[in-house]
């Protein structure tokens, strides 16, 4: 298997023309001519650019066939939003009810580390839903350069009504217990600030993992128990910036929640399959966020 790299391998400079790249504020050509001075020792611009994609490989912790938990896609009905979102369901292979829990994917859709993260959810014993924004522009389209692409393509305010009606089907399952979880990554760090709003007492429960706060006049709408994980603020300043204010507006509104910044962590700490990966960081958010899920939803 291809050597892991860490952040510490690459300039801090760096890291940050890729955060650019991969939310589509340059191109791969802007990416690939800034990356250039940093190009040295016969290392060449392009292979700095493949050595920072994500490598899905890296991110299979549950295999897909495991015995003990169950794996399907399931279409979900969502009038409001598209007409329908497709998604990845798991849950465990012993018959119950259990909690459950949605997990939103970054701004590239429904890929192979976000399929993972719901089955690590299944073999914790909760049902897990991942639902593809992309599935009204086609579906994730198998690697995260062209899925940031369609994910322009689609409609912000349909794509988040598509979420919302997965939401509500994955805590009417007639596996589920009726407490309903959700935990997301950059923008799905971002939705589930913004399910919180929407849902309020139907949502038991959030982890959103370095997302952007919703504004401060929907805060008090909020009613499920909040766990806010966040990267560290020098390296990750655009959402940095916010997080005092959401935090204030938390504490204003008298609001469950709890607030951990992971110092040294890059953005995208949690996602194993890039070298921003900070796996002391990603192990104690995954355990604060499971203890916490299991005290409210069980």
């Amino acid at each position: 298997m291809e050597e892991r790299k860490k952040a510490s391998d690459y300039p801090q400079e760096l890291l940050d023309l890729f955060h650019e790249y991969q939310h589509g504020e340059i191109t791969r050509r802007d990416f690939l001519e800034r990356a250039q001075r940093f190009a040295i020792g016969g290392v060449t611009a392009l292979a700095l650019f493949e050595s920072l994609k994500p490598n899905y490989a890296w991110a299979q912790q549950v295999k897909p066939d495991d015995p003990k938990i169950k794996t399907s896609r399931e279409t979900v009905a969502a009038p409001e939003g598209h007409g329908e979102i497709k998604g990845y369901f798991a849950h465990p292979a012993k018959a119950g009810k259990y909690p459950a829990v949605i997990v939103i994917h970054e701004n590239r859709g429904l890929n192979p580390y976000i399929e993972d993260v719901a089955r690590r959810f299944a073999m914790a014993d909760f049902i897990a839903y991942a639902p593809d924004g992309l599935t009204s522009v086609g579906g994730y389209p198998g690697n995260d350069e062209q899925g940031a692409a369609k994910f322009r393509e689609a409609s912000g305010p349909k794509m988040f009504e598509d979420f919302v009606a997965a939401a509500k089907w994955l805590k009417s399952r007639p596996e589920s217990n009726g407490k309903l979880g959700a935990i997301g990554f950059c923008f799905g760090g971002g939705i589930v600030n913004q399910l919180a709003v929407r849902l309020g007492s139907d949502l038991s429960a959030g982890a959103p993992f370095y997302g952007a706060p919703v504004a401060d006049a929907d805060v008090p709408k909020i009613q499920a128990t909040m766990m806010l994980h966040y990267a560290d603020p020098t390296k990750d300043t655009g959402i940095g910036q916010r997080i005092p204010a959401y935090e204030a507006a938390l504490k204003a509104n008298n609001k469950k929640y709890q607030l951990f910044v992971y110092d040294g962590a890059n953005h995208g700490f949690h996602n194993d399959t890039t070298p921003r990966y900070d796996e002391n960081a990603a192990k104690t958010a995954w355990t604060r966020t499971l203890e916490m899920f299991n005290k409210t939803l069980r």
